[in-house]
């Protein structure tokens, strides 16, 4: 959901968009096939998957035979690193998308990440993003001799799930077409249950919006 909002807006703003998707090892795979669809129907520029395997440490619950946490109610996600927390995902993603970045020579790097209405991630907040930023000037011959900085863009880590889908909304996002679930079943129905799950019902509940994405039938929220 946040991802795909990202998308929106980077292409509202008047960016070609050139998508990156990342096959971790995540236990959420379907995630893939939705990035696919929507990478498509949105018109991107490029959709790349990137393939890292990070069962190869596992620690988490997407990566690893660790349950992953259901029933929290909202008022205690966020709070504390829950087990869905992958070690140092985001800080591989980033490095990935700016070596893209220098290779098609991008100037800016769109992520969705979200410190309001999320899971506690330390890889989410403004200050790590920030201090990725300063890194990335750094570590890159674009910046060294080019002089080109590659500026990482967060629109969605000071809104609210709600303000998200209120954003996707005004670019007509198709919410039905995203994936939020860390433990879906085969046929792609969300749980209903788990972090992810209850951060989205809580925003699209707050927007007063109907949630579009299939729940297994004792989640129903239609």
């Amino acid at each position: 959901m946040d991802s795909t909002t990202t998308l929106a807006i980077a292409k509202a703003a008047g960016f070609d968009v050139y998508a990156l998707t990342f096959r971790y090892g995540q236990r959420h795979a379907i995630e893939i096939e939705a990035a696919h669809r929507i990478a498509e129907s949105m018109g991107v520029a490029e959709h790349a998957v990137a393939e890292i395997d990070l069962r190869a440490f596992g620690g988490s619950a997407l990566t690893d035979d660790i349950p992953v946490p259901k029933s929290r109610p909202t008022d205690v996600i966020g709070k504390g690193i829950p087990a869905t927390y992958v070690p140092a995902r985001n800080t591989i993603f980033l490095s990935f998308a700016l070596a893209w970045a220098e290779v098609i020579g991008a100037n800016d790097i769109f992520i969705g990440v979200n410190a309001l209405d999320y899971s506690g991630y330390p890889d989410c907040r403004p200050e790590y993003i920030e201090a990725f930023q300063r890194m990335a000037d750094f570590a890159t011959k674009a910046g060294v001799e080019q002089g080109r900085r590659l500026t990482i863009h967060t629109p969605l880590i000071m809104l609210t799930k709600a303000q998200i889908v209120e954003r996707g909304q005004e670019l007509d996002v198709d919410y039905s077409a995203t994936v939020s679930c860390y433990d879906p079943s085969p046929s792609g129905e969300a749980c209903g249950e788990c972090d992810a799950c209850r951060l989205r019902a809580k925003g699209f509940d707050e927007a007063g919006a109907a949630d579009p994405t299939r729940y297994r039938r004792e989640h129903d929220r239609q």
